[in-house]
């Protein structure tokens, strides 16, 4: 019997196709990491087109403003080629997420089996006695993994706005026609960063008491439009009078290297969704075709996008390069749309830990209490998420620490290892063997110095405004 709340949400069904309006999580970016989706029947399925534009959506999104800076703290050089590389990999163990997916499904004859499902099982046969007996923890740990992402994504959403918000409003008087490039000037806010955190908090809480994922995907579509125009202006304005690049370093000291890991990897935030988008898909065998061919073009516009705005503005990179932007109407429009893109896209992507959290929560009291617990634990959340933000108001930090701790995880720590887990017994060879383990400890490696250089930076000192907030742009 379903669950359904008296908000309509039904907590234990998913949509069986994404076309009918209830589009489940593909709408939402790399929300579609939900742990309910189920196969599609052919005749509704997403075509090619439909599944490279989906896959193009889950990975556009704010770490791809801070890309700039990321590129920064590696150097014009290194940057590029890190990115590239750290590109490839993320593909790799996508493929590697794929091929692991399908090979349980056969062996235990399910139709879909998604990355929570696909750890367990494959712990389940292991060869290891200790690991099989605790198969479950495999499920919880993608599942806490997951979780922690896509709150850590709506923390960084907060910071995102809140900053655009503090620029457009204490910049208004000095807004004009004439787009010049900003000047350096050290200014005194008028309004510290968080007061305008807690302007936002209660139209988020609100926002995400809505349930209904026919009304989401609407969200998601307003998304999507402010979102497109919003880049195409930031690059309209970013390949315009580049100034000479040979001042800037081709390589950077190896601690702002750290930083530079954890942000790209962040912004690779499809990894969750591979799987839902190729089990949507009419014809599944045809995914491996859209996933290089989007994540190619994926890549290619994170180069470029980097490159050139760490080539345009120099030293004077921002964490967000929206704060980079000159200070009139048309591009206070730009942070004004891409705010707008990411208040909706914050309801999506919250809708992931919401899911697993919230049914758990409301099975443990009483039906007459399930829709108060439901609008708590959602309020809760949203806190969480501000109260982290107003903590740590620093978000080309917080970027770094959320790609290092979780999103390295999720993208390249547990794939290769699964494979091992998987097809060991199968006789895998030497070399496959061998770069797993090598891509798991480049992972790993990076995982735990990105941490410790994200956590060392953001303990030390701030000697003057808080580095990504309009103090220091005029």
């Amino acid at each position: 019997m379903l669950k359904t709340s008296l908000l309509g949400k039904d907590f234990n069904s998913a949509p069986s196709n994404l076309d009918d309006g209830s589009k489940s999580l593909l709408e939402s970016r790399s929300g579609v990491a939900s742990q309910n989706v189920y196969p599609a029947e052919e005749a509704n399925g997403l075509s090619i087109m439909q599944t490279l534009i989906h896959l193009l959506k889950c990975n556009i999104g704010t770490g791809l403003l801070g890309l700039p800076l990321a590129m920064k703290n590696a150097g014009l050089l290194v940057g590029p080629i890190s990115l590239l590389a750290i590109g490839i990999l993320t593909v790799h163990c996508m493929v590697i997420l794929l091929n692991c997916a399908h090979h349980l499904g056969q062996r235990l004859q399910k139709t879909f089996v998604n990355y929570g499902e696909a750890m367990m099982y494959s712990l389940e046969t292991c060869p290891n006695a200790w690991l099989r007996t605790h198969s479950v923890w495999g499920r919880y740990t993608v599942s806490f993994l997951l979780i922690t992402t896509q709150l850590g994504f709506c923390s960084v959403y907060f910071m995102f706005m809140a900053d655009n918000l503090q620029q457009m409003v204490e910049e208004v008087h000095m807004t004009s026609s004439n787009c010049q490039p900003r000047k350096i000037l050290v200014l005194t806010p008028i309004l510290d960063i968080r007061f305008y955190m807690l302007t936002i908090l209660p139209f988020l809480v609100l926002l995400v008491f809505i349930q209904n994922l026919r009304l989401l995907s609407i969200f998601s579509m307003l998304a999507n439009i402010t979102t497109l125009g919003s880049m195409a202006l930031i690059f309209e304005y970013i390949i315009q009078e580049i100034p000479d690049p040979s001042s800037l370093p081709l390589m950077a000291s190896w601690k702002t290297f750290l930083l530079f890991f954890g942000t790209a990897i962040f912004t690779f935030e499809g990894v969750g969704m591979v799987l839902p988008l190729k089990n949507q898909m009419k014809h599944p065998q045809q995914f491996s075709f859209v996933l290089y061919l989007g994540m190619s073009l994926i890549i290619i516009l994170y180069i470029c996008l980097g490159t050139l705005g760490y080539m345009k503005f120099g030293s004077n990179t921002q964490a967000s390069i929206t704060l980079n932007l000159p200070n009139c109407w048309l591009y206070q429009s730009v942070k004004l749309m891409y705010s707008i893109g990411i208040f909706f896209t914050y309801a999506l992507q919250f809708h992931v830990p919401a899911e697993i959290i919230i049914p758990f929560v409301i099975s443990q009291v009483s039906e007459s209490w399930t829709l108060l617990i439901d609008l708590s634990v959602r309020t809760a959340l949203v806190c969480l998420t501000c109260v982290s933000a107003i903590l740590i108001p620093r978000l080309d930090l917080v970027i770094s620490f959320v790609g290092s701790v979780s999103s390295s995880a999720l993208a390249l720590i547990i794939p290769p290892l699964l494979e091992l887990v998987t097809f060991y017994a199968e006789d895998m060879s030497c070399a496959t063997i061998a770069k797993d383990v090598m891509i798991s400890i480049l992972g790993l490696l990076g995982c735990v110095f990105g941490t410790y250089q994200a956590l060392y930076e953001l303990i030390q000192p701030i000697n003057h405004s808080i580095t990504n907030s309009t103090g220091v742009f005029a």
